[in-house]
């Protein structure tokens, strides 16, 4: 007999609470066999994925994208499958692999057993899906209460960078990418992604993908008033210049240097701080996808 499934869903959160029972009707009717597992805060994902890892064939989670940062170490650590169930606010890792937002089209795709390797990004040790970042992102972290998320849904994330970015101070940054030479940056945000969505849909970069096998780094810098105008379609596309404030590269390996340590968030959790290490582990997961799977763009002209 086939090994079941760990499901578990992030009860804490509001669509986990109330789309519990759905999830787990939706199993019943596709004839899947699962363990749930018990999760009262979040160490417990770890916990559970460690404890049962010799029953169970694959974890399915259900929750948002800070759920399943909680979560990624234990499953690179395991080399257990991972199926997602899009109960969290933004979910950024859902769209990057064109994952279904309706629940049971999502359990489908976890009952068909389709399964592909995606990439991990990773920062001085702590793994990611989508993107780690200092400077600005941390001030919005810190905004963006669950108040203000169950109100708003994704657009808290809008309202939230809004009152930061006025008072947010740029801040001196060294930089180097791969073995380049180090450079020099004032900027309100670095950001270095893995995927290609984060932050309630903005896009990392234009043509990232979750399996590029490379890192995308980009620099807010804004030096003038006036780029504000040209920032939030930036942030929207991934269409990135210098010449609206924003600087880009990419790479394996980045190295961040700050003049004062600066807290660093990986998925929107705040979880290390500068100097910082980014590093790319290529096919370092199988998550579930949709046959056929499209998680990359078009190949970039030369």
């Amino acid at each position: 007999m086939a090994k079941p499934i760990l499901l578990l869903i992030n009860l804490q959160s509001k669509q986990g609470l109330l789309r519990f029972g759905e999830a787990v009707a939706s199993f019943n009717d596709l004839g899947m066999q699962y363990i749930i597992g018990q999760v009262k805060e979040a160490e417990d994902f770890a916990r559970c994925i460690r404890r049962y890892q010799e029953r169970v064939s694959a974890v399915v989670i259900g929750g948002g994208d800070g759920t399943l940062n909680v979560a990624v170490d234990a499953l690179v650590e395991t080399g257990l499958p991972l199926g997602i169930l899009p109960l969290g606010t933004a979910n950024d890792l859902v769209r990057t692999l064109n994952l279904p937002r309706a629940l049971p089209e999502a359990c489908q795709v976890i009952a068909e057993g389709h399964r592909q390797f995606i990439d991990l990004g990773r920062v001085n040790g702590k793994y990611f899906f989508n993107v780690a970042s200092c400077g600005l992102s941390i001030n919005v972290t810190q905004e963006l209460s669950g108040k203000l998320k169950k109100r708003w849904g994704v657009i808290a994330y809008a309202i939230a960078a809004l009152r930061t970015i006025a008072v947010t101070r740029r801040f001196t940054a060294v930089i180097q990418v791969d073995d380049g030479a180090e450079m020099t940056r004032k900027s309100l945000q670095i950001a270095v992604g893995n995927g290609r969505y984060y932050g309630g849909g903005l896009t990392i970069a234009k043509d990232a993908a979750i399996d590029d096998q490379r890192l995308d780094l980009y620099s807010l810098e804004i030096p003038h008033w006036w780029h504000l105008f040209f920032l939030l379609p930036a942030l929207r596309t991934g269409q990135f210049s210098d010449r609206i404030g924003i600087a880009r590269w990419e790479g394996k390996q980045i190295k961040v240097r700050t003049h004062q340590p600066k807290r660093v968030n990986t998925d929107g959790e705040i979880t290390t701080k500068t100097p910082a290490l980014f590093e790319l582990c290529p096919a370092a997961l199988e998550v579930f996808v949709p046959l056929p799977a499209a998680l990359s763009p078009p190949e970039r002209s030369s």
